[in-house]
């Protein structure tokens, strides 16, 4: 496990508690010195750890576990027919991929674990997206001029903050429960119908726009844009009442779709929130700048960038124990054994032996695109 590299990742792919049941594995375990500080973990932590540097690591791993995608010189230095798993954003990073298919890496991307009961513990995306849901709501409230809470007090009573959660997917959800424990009266909407029951399970109330768009594997289809101008306008009355709005929206390997507008924003209380955790795909508001806080007339739309991240510890935790039990299906004996008749592992696969096993990607990068 090396150090990650990318600019503000502060989580690591490997923790102390998983070092145990890695070990039973059978497997020899390396790490690059300090790669576990920034999520609070020091090299004393892991015992039975053989500490390196990158450049001994990328030489003799065999499977290598990251957080982000490896950069282009990184997948450069992985060893030829090594394994590597990790986030690897199949979407985008053609030149990453080509590297990768040079080096005959077999590439496992977390994004494309299937959505399968027996796959639950591997899926890295819930796992992160809860950690996402929750500190949104901590966000919306601290940015917030209002106080979520109903407070009667000597000096009169408060009344509680509406919080609107756009989308219950793991993070909508997770913002849903952390809103409501701060006392804030939670909407939401979820263009999948089936989630309305989730929802108010959580003391939330669903909003109804009209529109159902259940898609493939736990996702929502795109809308028509007959369904999209129905949805807009049911939503931007109740935006307009919110003092917080979190949206959540995506659908993997495509835009954010844009959920409200600029017309919305400006109908909005001056003082009040809204928190894009769609931003770095674009962002669901119109005005959303990924990583900024906008100010449009009173209105603060911030869309973080790798959220996540800043509770490093326990997303760390979570997340090097889906690469455990990904791993479980990978290695017998302290040896490599690939199951291709394995649904998570034939789905989740990116490349292997030289060839690109995901069909969109292979599709789009034989295509040339970039």
């Amino acid at each position: 496990m090396p150090k990650e590299s990318a600019p503000g990742e502060r989580r690591v792919a490997l923790v102390p508690s998983v070092i145990e049941p890695l070990a039973k594995l059978g497997v020899k375990l390396l790490m690059e010195k300090g790669a576990g500080e920034n999520s609070g973990f020091d090299d004393t932590d892991y015992q039975g750890v053989e500490l390196t540097n990158a450049g001994t690591l990328y030489k003799q791993a065999d499977i290598l576990l990251k957080v982000q995608p490896p950069s282009l010189d990184e997948a450069g230095k992985l060893k030829k027919g090594s394994i590597l798993l990790g986030f690897l954003a199949p979407h985008t990073g053609d030149s990453r991929i080509r590297k990768l298919l040079e080096r005959k890496v077999s590439a496992f991307a977390i994004e494309l674990v299937p959505r399968i009961t027996r796959a639950q513990s591997i899926d890295a995306l819930s796992s992160q997206a809860s950690i996402a849901g929750y500190k949104a709501a901590l966000l919306a409230a601290s940015l917030c001029p209002r106080l979520f809470p109903m407070l009667t007090t000597a000096a009169g009573t408060i009344r509680p903050a509406k919080a609107l959660i756009i989308g219950a997917g793991v993070a909508g959800l997770q913002a849903i429960a952390t809103t409501k424990r701060l006392g804030a009266i939670t909407e939401a909407y979820d263009v999948r119908a089936a989630t309305k029951e989730q929802v108010e399970s959580l003391g939330g109330k669903f909003i109804n726009t009209g529109v159902k768009a259940e898609g493939e594997g736990g996702y929502a289809r795109e809308l028509t844009a007959a369904e999209r101008q129905q949805q807009q306008e049911v939503l931007a009355e109740r935006i307009a009442q919110a003092d917080a709005v979190i949206s959540t929206a995506a659908i993997p390997g495509r835009p954010a779709p844009k959920i409200i507008d600029k017309a919305t924003v400006q109908r909005m209380k001056r003082g009040s929130v809204i928190i894009d955790l769609a931003a770095e795909s674009g962002g669901n508001c119109e005005l959303t700048q990924a990583g900024k806080h906008i100010d449009h007339h009173g209105v603060v739309i911030y869309g973080p960038e790798n959220i996540t991240s800043t509770a490093a510890t326990h997303a760390s935790e979570m997340y090097a124990r889906n690469l455990y039990n990904l791993l479980v299906l990978m290695i017998k004996d302290g040896a490599q054994r690939l199951d291709w008749d394995d649904q998570v592992i034939a789905d989740s696969c990116l490349t292997h032996a030289g060839e690109i096993r995901h069909t969109p990607t292979r599709e789009r990068v034989e295509g040339g695109k970039k």
